[in-house]
């Protein structure tokens, strides 16, 4: 990785370590991100560290998933933020300020700076250049504690983009492409470093479609240069003087290359159920559509919102379609109000909504049983979109555009020439994004903290063996929102975990919950890339409270596996054969396995009870080992601190 720019980040941030393959390293962070979904975890947690203060450069708490407040839970849950961030010093972006990695990447993302951010699309500030990691709550309240972020150093992914886009086609088709390449687990450990003549004339909203979905590949992040297309987005944020120049030297050494013709892609659609089912849009023209939803996690920047404005415009949506707009920032929606878009979309008949998550999370919009839905949104895992048996589609604003004017999936290439889009000002006014309190006033802030707002569990330490029954067989690519689901009613109880655990994998099994309880307790046992998706820690945090320990599965995804060996629970890899073999019901036992965590041990022997066993893998550094020991990152600190 030698003269890349992630090198230079990585090692004007070095703590620890040294940039070599395999070898965990420490980084100094800049700045952190929450959002409320992760939010009142992480500060629970940095609570419990036992600081009084931030000890990190920038931190900033958004609300933007949990804003349907049909009870208390999730307005108690925002003053609890807002009143936490005032009293710790943290930055508070407020209810319909924005989505937060869209809000970051415009108002405080700088380039060359280090981001953690308990959001899986935190990687969308590396448009400005920024290295920037979604990672676990607790992951982020540590950094807030002036802790290193470790992680092994990472591959990193030479892409060079050539050529120019057609007409019609979009970054949002770049990543597919690069998506259906790489599959939904094929970028693990890697950060995708964008360069060449294509990305120099990309403007920084269009990389940032790029950055945002590289969470869908499972890539650590992604990072275009700051150049002169940075400067001017930073400029009209009014904030140039966060500008300096990036990029890689001319003899840069990557890891790995990928060489893109932008010249030759075109408009593609990810299927349902995964980002990774990608076809030409071609191939599946023609397809009813019950749905088209604009804007929300992903493309919902002004150009995002004036294409599919000026192709509707004059028209309405059919009868049998329904569609909504997501701004993804306050900016961007007083943007199209004062410039005529939002008219033209209102007319169209498409419904707008907050600056917020929103459909994007299953909170509200949920389209009819069994019908399409195109969206403009990074991930269409089954059931994601509040409906059990969804059909839901992404592909970009022009394809969803063109979709929803027909009531039918339609190649934008069909309509001929695309439309002209102006590209006004942004509206920038920071009056909903509130400091905190000085930091002479800070110890006299009180915290004030609903009913609903329980302190998370923190395990015991690791036991010398485990012994319990298999409570769940899982097949792979199982998301984080099959164990702490999406939704309005689910996610109004992020703040108790013990509440939300009564939803763990109501997708996959109804009687997993019951089954955890009357057994107490036991493993999972689950194929690849287990725990994609979301950063939500909330995925380790029910299946712990229920009682388990121990997750076997054949590959986990990056944030998820660090959350779950964060929160005390041992994540063990076994093989296709063993996975296949093993049984809801199945009692396991592995003997002696805190001394095969804690000396260093590669494998640990599982016995199975009437059958044949098995040996698992125990993947772990050395740092990873002691954290699992402890019973969790909190378990650890405290102990080092002679606190616990």
């Amino acid at each position: 990785m030698q003269g890349t720019m992630t090198a230079k980040i990585l090692e004007a941030h070095l703590v620890e370590g040294r940039l070599a393959p395999g070898e965990e390293i420490a980084l100094g962070i800049d700045q952190t991100l929450l959002q409320d979904a992760t939010g009142t975890m992480a500060c629970m947690e940095f609570e419990a560290l036992g600081f009084d203060e931030i000890k990190v450069g920038t931190a900033v708490q958004y609300v933007d998933h949990n804003m349907l407040q049909f009870d208390h839970r999730n307005a108690d849950d925002h003053l609890f933020l807002q009143t936490f961030a005032a009293r710790y010093g943290i930055r508070y972006s407020r209810a319909g300020n924005g989505i937060c990695h869209q809000v970051h990447t415009e108002r405080v993302a700088r380039p060359g700076a280090t981001l953690l951010g308990a959001d899986s699309h935190t990687p969308t500030s590396g448009a400005v250049g920024s290295i920037a990691i979604g990672a676990g709550g607790l992951e982020v309240a540590m950094a807030m504690a002036g802790q290193p972020f470790r992680t092994p150093t990472p591959i990193v992914v030479g892409v060079h983009l050539d050529g120019e886009l057609p007409a019609w086609v979009a970054s949002k088709d770049l990543i597919l492409w690069l998506i259906r390449r790489y599959t939904v687990k094929g970028g693990l450990n890697r950060i995708f470093e964008f360069t060449g003549p294509g990305a120099a004339a990309m403007p920084v909203t269009r990389r940032a479609t790029v950055c945002n979905m590289i969470t869908e590949l499972g890539g650590t992040t992604a990072i275009f240069p700051s150049d002169e297309q940075t400067r001017r987005f930073l400029r009209r944020q009014r904030r140039e003087d966060d500008w300096v120049e990036l990029g890689p030297d001319p003899d840069a050494s990557y890891d790995e290359e990928v060489e893109v013709d932008l010249s030759a892609l075109e408009p593609l659609i990810a299927k349902p159920s995964q980002p990774d089912n990608v076809v030409p849009v071609e191939e599946v023209a023609g397809t009813e559509v019950a749905q088209v939803c604009f804007g929300s996690s992903v493309n919902s920047w002004y150009e995002d919102l004036a294409i599919p404005a000026a192709i509707l415009r004059g028209r309405h949506l059919p009868p049998s379609t329904a569609g909504t707009v997501s701004p993804g920032s306050r900016q961007i929606l007083t943007t199209i109000t004062t410039s005529g878009v939002l008219a033209d979309l209102e007319r169209a008949g498409a419904r707008i909504l907050e600056p917020a998550c929103g459909p994007c999370v299953g909170i509200g919009q949920a389209p009819p049983s069994g019908k399409a839905s195109v969206r403009t949104f990074n991930r269409n895992f089954k059931g994601r979109s509040g409906t059990v048996d969804d059909q839901v589609y992404l592909a970009s604003p022009a394809t969803a555009a063109a979709t929803g004017r027909n009531g039918r999936i339609t190649d934008p290439r069909t309509l001929g020439e695309p439309p002209e889009v102006d590209d006004p000002d942004p509206v920038v006014d920071d009056f909903m994004i509130l400091d905190p309190a000085p930091p002479a006033e800070r110890e006299r802030v009180e915290v004030v903290r609903g009913p609903n707002i329980k302190t998370p569990p923190i395990p015991p330490p690791l036991p010398d063996g485990m012994t319990g029954q298999i409570l769940i067989v899982l097949p792979d690519d199982i998301s984080t929102g099959s164990m702490a689901p999406d939704g309005a009613i689910v996610m109004a109880d992020r703040s108790n975990v013990a509440a939300i655990a009564e939803y763990t994998f109501m997708k996959e099994d109804a009687g997993f919950v019951q089954r955890a309880k009357d057994w107490q307790g036991g493993f999972i046992v689950a194929g690849e890339n287990y725990g994609q998706g979301s950063s939500r820690e909330h995925a380790a945090l029910a299946p712990l409270q229920l009682g388990v320990r121990g997750v076997l599965a054949q590959g986990f995804a990056r944030i998820h596996r660090r959350n779950l060996i964060a929160q005390g629970l041992v994540p063990l890899l076994i093989d296709a054969d063993v996975h296949d073999r093993l049984e809801v019901g199945n009692r396991l036992s592995i003997a002696g396995l805190r001394d095969a965590v804690a000396g260093g041990a590669q494998e640990v022997g599982v016995e199975v009870e009437g059958k044949d066993g098995f040996r698992a893998r125990l993947d772990l550094s050395a740092r990873e080992r002691e954290v699992v020991v402890a019973g969790g990152v909190v378990n650890q600190l405290k102990r080092l601190a002679g606190t616990g």
